[in-house]
């Protein structure tokens, strides 16, 4: 098994969101305005989409029925990810959360347990494993794959702060409140901008109030040519139920196991191009 830093994965993670680049590649420090944190309230009008936009949901691809594990955000538990499990059912995976309560962070066992669920569900289904994360789950999520890239498909995350600093999101605080953590103290030199060896999609939003989105974007890096982000307008906290989102997921879990292709934002006869804006265009 591949490490990706010098500690084992429970330490590794306990001062999530980390930095590790290095110092001449200055992190992006500011967190979202106080105008976008307020709009976050557009995550009602996001999950009300999903009715008039099920008709080209359900046109997504279907899968071949492989596991999927999907990790909650900071605070957040299982039943904030159902109807997306719940959607992924329907197109043929075997979707699952990570049945561990509310997340308030790397607590002593969590992320043991987490490590031990992909292993389990690999050794039951014989098959590896696709990993969901939405924002703090994202961070899980990556960094088991790069513990256990035998066993992983396939990684994509939701407005995860990967590449920033820690003072880049309006949510540390509620970190520190929720894990009982200092994530300044915490914050050493783990290598978190680095991608899983594995494909890794990164979905994120320029209007997220609460992940600078800066902090989500995956640098190319000739290690991991597999890696890619898919820029979405959306909210943090409708990020998992956002219907383009939604189609963005599908689109990658269908690819077949070894033949990844990163994603079309551009398609013949449909209207991809505006829903998807171009993720490396200047800010």
């Amino acid at each position: 098994m591949t490490r990706s830093s010098k500690l084992p994965l429970a330490q590794s993670l306990a001062g999530v969101p980390l930095t590790g680049q290095s110092e001449k590649t200055p992190l992006h420090d500011t967190p979202p305005s106080a105008w976008l944190m307020t709009l976050e309230v557009r995550a009602i009008w996001e999950f009300s989409a999903l009715l008039p936009a099920w008709p080209l949901l359900n046109r997504a691809p279907r899968g071949d029925n492989h596991p999927v594990v999907v990790f909650p955000g900071l605070s957040a538990n299982d039943i904030s990810t159902v109807p997306l499990r719940r959607y992924l059912q329907l197109l043929n995976y075997s979707a699952c959360g990570w049945d561990q309560g509310f997340n308030f962070g790397p607590r002593p066992g969590v992320l043991q347990e987490a490590r031990n669920q992909v292993i389990r569900t690999f050794a039951r289904t014989g098959r590896k494993v696709s990993l969901i994360g939405w924002s703090l789950g994202g961070i899980y999520a990556r960094e088991l794959a790069k513990e256990l890239p035998e066993m992983v498909r396939g990684v994509i995350t939701l407005g995860t702060p990967f590449a920033g600093s820690h003072k880049a999101t309006n949510a540390w605080r509620l970190y520190e409140l929720a894990s009982g953590r200092s994530v300044t103290r915490e914050s050493a030199s783990y290598n978190l901008p680095v991608a899983p060896p594995v494909p890794t999609t990164s979905i994120f939003s320029r209007t997220d109030g609460v992940v600078a989105w800066q902090g989500s974007i995956q640098s190319p890096s000739p290690q991991n040519p597999h890696t890619e982000n898919i820029e979405v307008v959306a909210s943090h906290v409708g990020l998992g139920f956002n219907p383009s989102a939604w189609w963005a997921i599908a689109d990658r879990l269908a690819q077949p196991e070894g033949e990844w292709q990163p994603f079309l934002r551009q398609k013949r006869g449909r209207i991809h191009g505006l829903i998807y804006p171009d993720p490396s265009r200047p800010a």
